[in-house]
């Protein structure tokens, strides 16, 4: 019994320094690069399908083969572009 609570008690503190370091090293990379990654999804959504918020880039043909592989994100990009924005939320984590 005393092993099981002492490898838990382990196992708990290795977990702990593990996210103390992460949080510490590559916390801040992360949200970075998370950020960039939905910039870039969002211009791309923009560029391909563009003509459901009123901006036609491409034709519908190239649109209409993408189409299946976006349609589970659209109503939640749709959401994202056509919000209005904050000016507060230009500035974050950079203050």
């Amino acid at each position: 019994m005393t092993e099981k609570r002492s490898s838990s008690l382990l196992d708990s503190l290795r977990k702990t320094v593990g996210e103390f370091l992460y949080g510490m090293t590559v916390h801040e990379l992360d949200l970075e690069i998370r950020k960039d990654k939905g910039h870039l999804n969002n211009l791309f959504m923009l560029i391909v399908f563009g003509d459901l918020v009123g901006l036609p880039i491409l034709p519908p043909f190239y649109s209409m083969r993408i189409l299946p592989h976006i349609i589970p994100h659209l109503d939640r990009w749709k959401k994202g572009i056509c919000r209005e924005k904050d000016i507060t939320e230009i500035f974050t984590g950079d203050l």
